[in-house]
């Protein structure tokens, strides 16, 4: 399932998104870190990372989110 992000206006601060979006957006990022640990080396270099960039990846922590979600 996928969400919108808020889009910034110029001059207009942003509006924080809803916990409930908030919260699927964490479970979503969680599902996909826990997704590359069980990914093949050759899938896992088809999209530009190795194995210890993936468990890297996968071992941060769920509120360690991308700055983009936490408007």
């Amino acid at each position: 399932m996928a969400h919108s992000l808020p889009v910034a206006q110029p001059g207009i601060a942003p509006r924080r998104r809803p916990l409930m979006l908030r919260l699927l957006d964490l479970m979503s990022l969680r599902r996909q870190r826990r997704a590359l640990t069980e990914m093949e080396p050759h899938l896992l270099a088809d999209i530009g990372l190795s194995a210890a960039e993936a468990d890297a990846e996968a071992r941060r922590p769920i509120w360690d989110a991308p700055a983009h979600w936490r408007l």
